[in-house]
């Protein structure tokens, strides 16, 4: 069994940076590819971002290139996710994932999910 706790969301301006966390707890943090999903209200949850589970090898959603960036602290136990010039559009609960790894997480394979954290970019 695996925990995962977000934090880091809040409420910021158009063009403002947050970085989200993603503490886990339980099985080896090392055996999991680590990602991020986001929920955006009247909408399915859509893939962000994703690391490897050894060497960290970043896979991304086309959409989130360029202004996300997703990392990993082994020794932490922690997964981040820095978003940069956030944008209205952006406003949506994030959930931190778990699988065994990125294909399977792309394709609807997630082991594990966290609570969420919402974020919220005010225009």
């Amino acid at each position: 069994q695996v925990q995962l706790v977000e934090s880091g969301g809040g409420l910021v301006q158009a063009g403002d940076s947050l970085r989200l966390s993603c503490t886990t707890s339980g099985q080896t943090f090392s055996n999991y590819a680590m990602g991020w999903f986001r929920q955006a209200p009247g909408k399915e949850r859509e893939f962000v971002a994703a690391l490897t589970r050894s060497l960290g090898l970043t896979n991304y959603a086309d959409s989130m290139k360029g202004r996300f960036t997703i990392s990993r602290d082994n020794a932490k136990n922690t997964v981040y996710l820095q978003m940069d010039s956030l944008k209205p559009e952006d406003t949506a609960i994030y959930y931190c994932a778990a699988a065994r790894s990125v294909h399977l997480m792309r394709n609807s394979g997630v082991d594990y999910w966290g609570q969420g954290t919402q974020v919220t970019v005010s225009s």
